[in-house]
């Protein structure tokens, strides 16, 4: 199959296998994927070419029949990188290449590329650079072709414009320094973890397959203007932002990277400072594309990063995005099948308010009415007075002499971690 190519871009071949225990059209299916990724990565498609074996060739991934016939179909369509919808080991990659005669990544090189083109801040080029080093690593014994045409197009961004061909020992020098950068990141978000732990104010995660409208969610509820497009992996560099809800109560929801089909376990490593953001988050709402025919695949993609992540016991709850898009047939299902989890439109702004409901019923943000009494000659009470004018809504405040008399809409949740402060300091 050969796609329209544009002026000004690579133009690119792609090989998927179909193993034995593997059917068509999933293969099918992820190779669609992979032309979607060369895309955002800058490269037109010229050529498709499926094989089938019951395993991976030990040397050339798809047999030596099939690489010289691959070879020859480059050469006609004018390939200048060939890009297989898998991951290559390193003889492979140095076989592969030897034969077709131009550069050859593999799924989990193209993604490491983008990651390095939509990387903005400091700390995301180092994270994509910290998967990119250990990925390439293994890969640099000889290597020489394959090094000797890094200098530009797809799969040499990020440190392979900052001389890959230092010798191995530079190498994990330079991964020395980026995890030691990391490593502080990381305290510091612990502790700003800590201490909104402290404050009482729950964190949401927002997560999902990239590209299901994470970031128009998280503009949605926040009234942000964060960057959301039609396009594989816009975000990367965490936000978090407050979100008010209208009685006074509030609370943060963080957005981060998309997560996708065997995202590469260099990738989740190095973004680790990130993704614990998810893991100590107190909910996780995992984005879904109601309108994606690959929505169950892109839903057991999603679990199995949160697994990898530690974040597999944290409370989930499921929203099915741009129901705009789907039928009103379709929505009536998707209600009765997941009865518990929100349908809605981030793009229309369709069913914000019943996802803020189901959120704060689901972290104890739910108000109770109380009438409360504090020693007002005690600076521990007058701190929690204080947090009851931040985080509750006061309806009366009366003191007598040395007691301080409160009657307020209190949340659940700050309710439950006054008492256990109050009783701590009882004790």
């Amino acid at each position: 199959m050969i796609d329209v190519a544009r002026p000004g871009r690579e133009r690119a071949a792609l090989v998927g296998l179909v193993t034995g225990s593997e059917r068509r059209h999933v293969a099918e299916q992820s190779l669609e994927e992979l032309a979607g990724l060369a895309d955002a990565a800058g490269a037109d498609i010229a050529l498709r070419v499926s094989q089938e074996r019951p395993r991976p060739d030990p040397a050339t991934f798809v047999g030596k029949g099939k690489l010289d016939l691959i070879a020859l179909a480059c050469d006609e369509a004018n390939v200048d990188v060939v890009i297989f919808d898998n991951e290559l080991a390193p003889a492979q990659l140095r076989n592969i290449e030897a034969r077709v005669k131009r550069k050859v990544l593999d799924r989990t090189q193209l993604i490491l590329d983008i990651f390095a083109r939509r990387a903005r801040t400091k700390e995301g080029k180092w994270q994509v650079e910290l998967a990119q080093l250990e990925y390439l690593l293994p890969r640099l014994v000889g290597a020489g072709v394959a090094l000797s045409r890094l200098g530009g197009g797809i799969g040499t961004r990020g440190p392979g414009e900052t001389k890959l061909e230092t010798d191995r020992r530079k190498i994990r020098v330079r991964i020395h320094q980026i995890k030691k950068e990391i490593d502080e990141i990381r305290r510091r978000r612990s502790q700003l973890r800590e201490r909104r732990h402290k404050q009482s104010v729950p964190t949401v995660a927002l997560v999902g397959y990239t590209n299901a409208g994470k970031t128009t969610l998280f503009n949605l509820l926040t009234r942000e203007g964060a960057q959301a497009e039609n396009a594989l992996f816009v975000t990367l560099d965490p936000l978090i932002r407050r979100v008010a809800m209208p009685d006074r109560r509030h609370l943060l929801v963080s957005d981060t990277v998309g997560f996708i089909d065997r995202l590469p376990h260099a990738l989740v490593a190095a973004f680790r400072a990130t993704l614990e953001e998810v893991a100590e988050a107190d909910l996780v709402v995992h984005v879904i594309d109601s309108a994606s025919p690959e929505r169950d695949r892109q839903i057991t993609a999603v679990h199995r990063v949160l697994t990898e992540v530690g974040a597999e016991h944290v409370p989930r709850l499921e929203v099915y995005n741009k129901a705009d898009l789907v039928g009103p047939e379709e929505r009536r299902r998707l209600q009765a099948a997941y009865p518990l989890s929100v349908i809605m439109s981030a793009r229309t702004g369709q069913g914000r308010d019943d996802l803020l409901e189901v959120i704060a019923a689901r972290l104890a943000l739910d108000v109770q009415r109380v009438t409360l009494t504090f020693d007002a000659t005690s600076d521990h009470d007058r701190q929690l007075v204080s947090r009851l004018y931040r985080d509750a809504r006061v309806l009366q405040h009366i003191e007598t002499g040395e007691h301080i008399t409160i009657e307020a809409h209190v949340p659940r949740r700050l309710l439950e971690r006054m008492t256990l402060a109050r009783a701590g300091e009882a004790d």
